[in-house]
Order: C-alpha cells, then structure tokens, then sequence
C-alpha cells in the first residue's frame, strides 16, 4: 500500500522518458496546446482574461505532463 510519504517522493523525482510513446504523448499534448496557445492570441484581445487563459494553459500542460511522466506505464 502506498503511504502518503511514497507519494511525496514519487511526484517530487525527476521521471525521464521510459520510451518513444512517453516522447510522442508529451511532444503531441506540447504541440496541441502550442497551437490553441496561438488561436487564444490572435482571437481574443489583450485583457486580463487572455493572461488568465493562457496562464491556465501553461498550468494544464504542466500537469497534463506530469501526469504522463508519472505513470508512464499507462501511457497509450
């Protein structure tokens, strides 16, 4: 059973790549959100809700990401 103390030290270790589908699903939700990035830019005028968004894009890759380094065993 895993303690919260495993957890801790498992989300806070550096999880390199294990292989080319952990590269490509990172890469592919990178790229994705680079595009919707640049949509939000040229669509929507300079407010604090365009900061707002894009701050909350950066976010979600971020954990969309960890969520893929950190259980690369279920990576489709």
């Amino acid at each position: 059973m895993t303690t919260p103390y495993d957890q801790i030290d498992h989300n806070l270790t550096n999880h390199a790549p294990a292989d080319e589908n952990v590269v490509t699903a990172m890469v592919t939700l990178r790229a994705d959100a680079k595009f919707f990035g640049h949509t939000i830019v040229a669509l929507c005028p300079d407010s604090r809700e365009k900061s707002l968004a894009l701050t909350n894009l950066e976010q979600t890759v971020m954990w969309a990401i960890a969520a893929i380094a950190r259980n690369q065993g279920e990576v489709r």
